[in-house]
């Protein structure tokens, strides 16, 4: 790979695109870390090769594809996932070692890439997933979320946005007896989770996230969906927001759930709901240690493979 040059004014931005193959264990793993260390998104593809008589091979692997910015720390990035790589074989000695390719991309093609993998999606009982250059007809009273992804994160493809979602309808069919439900989306990305709770009947949304770029892309879905007035985007740290909220939505890595337990829990009102997604197997002793306390009480655990999801109400007053 050549070395970093710096950008001029009229150059687009250089992604590297990385191709990752591993076994299906590895998989979840190694895409909660890409999305740690920076990656913009995570696809992943199954790759199920044919025996000789046409039944599918035990030996299928996984792809998966993710996209790091091509700046001065992509060679440490890419150590670190050497490094993890490793580490994982260690763990799983008995798992093929995955390997990886990389490929210098521009801003306008790493779009494209993802039109080939981004397609309708149904997530939960009644929302659907539809990217914007794809047709979905409506089935009864199914709630269609037109998505573009541009360079943000959250697509409804991956594990942690899916249970989200279904945690997200379940709350908010409760919710729809109350008057007024204030809803708080941590790390937004495309917006997918905050325009859902929109349409689902929220009267307001506050959607928080510290890329510039996450925040143009999410206010510009709003726009799609026509629920702009009842979302308001912020491009800073979640820290600074201090206002209570009756639902929070935060999808996020493990470590990032830990810095901001206790913010989090404070912006909760007395009888609120608190979803956290983003979360690994392993990670889940330090989710509970931090989130198990005497002002919230558990109210479900959805999982799907090795990614963990909470529903958590927050008892006792307000602080």
């Amino acid at each position: 790979m050549a070395d970093d040059v710096p950008m001029t004014k009229n150059e687009r931005k250089q992604w590297l695109k990385i191709e990752l193959t591993a076994e299906p264990l590895l998989i979840d793993a190694l895409s909660n870390f890409l999305t740690e260390i920076g990656a913009q998104g995570v696809s992943q593809e199954e790759l199920i090769p044919q025996s000789e008589d046409d039944f599918p091979d035990p030996r299928a692997k996984d792809i998966l594809t993710a996209y790091l910015p091509n700046d001065k720390r992509i060679k440490e990035k890419l150590a670190s996932l050497d490094r993890y790589i490793d580490s994982v074989s260690d763990i799983f000695p008995d798992q093929a070692t995955p390997s990886y390719k990389t490929e210098t991309v521009a801003d306008s093609d790493w779009g494209e890439e993802w039109k080939k993998y981004f397609k309708p999606l149904r997530v939960s009982k009644s929302i659907v997933i539809k990217p914007t250059w794809e047709r979905c007809e409506p089935v009864g009273s199914d709630i269609v979320i037109e998505i573009d992804p541009g360079m943000a994160f959250g697509t409804g493809q991956h594990p942690s946005t899916r249970m989200c979602l279904e945690a997200l309808e379940e709350l908010m069919v409760k919710k729809k007896e109350d008057k007024k439900c204030h809803v708080l989306d941590v790390g937004t990305g495309t917006g997918i989770l905050g325009i859902a709770s929109a349409k689902l009947g929220a009267d307001r949304v506050i959607c928080v996230d510290i890329d510039k770029k996450a925040i143009a892309i999410a206010r510009e879905n709003a726009k799609i969906n026509e629920v702009q007035t009842r979302i308001r985007f912020i491009n800073r740290d979640v820290a600074t927001v201090d206002e209570p909220f009756d639902l929070i939505i935060a999808n996020l890595t493990a470590n990032l759930l830990v810095k901001l337990h206790k913010h989090l829990i404070s912006l909760l009102e007395q009888d609120g709901h608190l979803i956290l997604s983003g979360i690994i197997e392993q990670d889940k002793p330090e989710i509970e240690k931090h989130y198990y306390t005497g002002a919230l009480e558990l109210q479900r655990i959805i999982t799907e493979k090795e990614w963990v999801c909470y529903i958590l109400k927050k008892n006792g007053p307000k602080k």
